[in-house]
């Protein structure tokens, strides 16, 4: 097994004996380096489709909400992405005229106003992350059940360990 180094990166392990498996400081070295992959991603899609981070959440919540058949008032993007209702209505209004987003009459209540995707939304953030989550999907489809399974239940632990607040954490205000 290669060794990885602090920053994340390969080492002969020379000065080190071989562990047989990556310890537990390597496999975390290995999801910061994926994170950081990952954030490396983010902003290249953000520069080739020219927008923020909020505005590309608030896409990947509207494209979301419509493949499962749902609609979303600009409040419901207020609430999900945390913002105040002028933020929110300066967001749809950049991404209105961006072409990314519509707004429409809501169906049920004719008081109320809905935001939708635009068809060249789906297809640009399609192309733009399609290969990628492609690739990713081609990792996880080599794996036997087993390997599924044991990764899946890892990353469910380090999710609750990471948001796991302690009451040391509480006391300090963190």
């Amino acid at each position: 097994m290669t060794q990885i180094d602090a920053r994340g990166t390969a080492s002969s392990g020379y000065w080190y004996p071989g562990h047989g498996r990556p310890t537990s400081v390597d496999v975390l070295n290995l999801l910061r380096r994926y994170r950081a992959a990952e954030a490396q991603m983010r902003a290249r899609t953000r520069a080739s489709m020219g927008m923020g981070e909020t505005d590309l959440l608030a896409l990947r919540l509207l494209l979301q909400a419509e493949r499962r058949g749902e609609v979303l008032r600009q409040r419901d993007l207020a609430s999900a992405l945390g913002l105040a209702s002028p933020s929110v209505t300066a967001l749809v209004d950049r991404l209105v005229e961006s072409g990314h987003v519509r707004r429409e009459p809501h169906p049920d209540d004719r008081r109320a106003t809905i935001v939708v995707p635009t068809k060249d939304t789906d297809d640009e953030v399609r192309a733009t992350l399609g290969a990628m989550h492609r690739r990713m999907i081609d990792v996880i489809d080599a794996m036997d059940d087993e390997q599924t399974e044991a990764v899946a239940g890892f990353l469910d632990r380090m999710v609750t360990a990471v948001e796991h607040v302690d009451e040391h954490d509480e006391a300090s205000g963190a």
